[in-house]
């Protein structure tokens, strides 16, 4: 048990840093992009190729992270000159990347297996834990920072209200393709790291990412909130661990009868449960404030029509 508890940890901060890439697309630009899915496996496409022509581990990340970029600023594009949905913007873009990520691989799956790469040192997985929760831990506080420049608060408004910062003589244009870009660049991060902590890259290992960086997301918000910027990121990043704790100890629970394919179920699950607990917590919150003044309303009408009986 301790070592399914240790292994969905790490898990978690490997993909916390796609959290945080659906977060910018998802809550700050309310944009639905699904190249998450293609991007993803951009970043591990990359990486492991040049990994396995012997590049550097830390040079291949990097370019693995510059991948998704350039596939986010190609989906910014379709949907900011192209005037394509955003939407169909990020779908068109996951299907091309398909092919894309082929003809970077050369073939379904390589293998990382027995070469050096940026964890492949980290043998004590409760070193791995601390190293990587350190490093999930700067680009967040990094991201923060973004966020607060000017730069970072145009595109915040830009999620906000795109025709109010338009006003203003901001480019909304430039800021989405550069939040589609950054959320694209760490959703490959988060790959490139994937492959090289599993050791394979795989064409279809991107699949349902979408619906994995949204339950991240999500599970966040609902126990950690979103308040200010510093709380958002960190309830991605929280979310994503929690996720992937929820995820091991189902699949180990021997009641529930669950198999690894069942992972997809699993997901879809976590996320309704975390969509429709919080909306039904708020409508019973509102239900009891109203019964609650309607009693007092009728308390008060009560009184007032009693003292005007007394008086007369």
């Amino acid at each position: 048990m301790l070592d399914s508890l240790t292994g969905a940890i790490i898990l978690g901060l490997l993909y916390a840093f796609m959290a945080l890439g659906v977060y910018i697309t998802f809550r700050i630009l309310d944009f639905p992009d699904l190249t998450v899915d293609g991007s993803f496996t951009t970043g591990a496409g990359i990486t492991a190729i040049l990994i396995s022509h012997g590049y550097s581990p830390l040079l291949a990340t990097l370019a693995g992270f510059l991948g998704g970029m350039a596939a986010g600023a190609c989906t910014g594009l379709l949907h900011t000159k192209g005037k394509i949905n955003g939407l169909l913007s990020g779908i068109l873009m996951m299907i091309a990347l398909y092919s894309i990520n082929m003809r970077i691989m050369g073939k379904p799956n390589i293998s990382l297996l027995g070469v050096d790469t940026v964890v492949s040192s980290l043998t004590n997985p409760w070193a791995m834990i601390a190293v990587m929760a350190v490093v999930v831990f700067i680009i967040k506080l990094l991201l923060d920072g973004f966020f607060h420049t000017d730069l970072g608060l145009a595109l915040r408004a830009t999620g906000d209200n795109a025709r109010m910062i338009r006003s203003l003589g901001a480019n909304t244009d430039s800021t989405k393709m550069i939040g589609i870009s950054l959320s694209n660049g760490l959703v490959a991060l988060s790959g490139s790291l994937i492959a090289q902590q599993t050791g394979f890259a795989d064409i279809s290992m991107g699949i349902g990412m979408i619906v994995i960086g949204l339950a991240s997301v999500i599970i966040g918000e609902a126990i950690l909130g979103a308040r200010t910027i510093f709380f958002a990121t960190l309830a991605a990043v929280v979310g994503s661990i929690l996720y992937r704790i929820v995820v091991a100890f189902a699949l180990r629970a021997e009641w529930l009868k669950l198999e690894t394919s069942d992972l997809k179920l699993i997901t879809a699950l976590i996320v309704i449960i975390a969509l429709v607990v919080p909306t039904t917590r708020r409508a019973w919150k509102q239900r009891n404030m109203a019964k609650r003044r309607t009693s007092e309303l009728t308390a008060s009408l009560a009184g007032a029509s009693s003292k005007r009986g007394g008086s007369l």
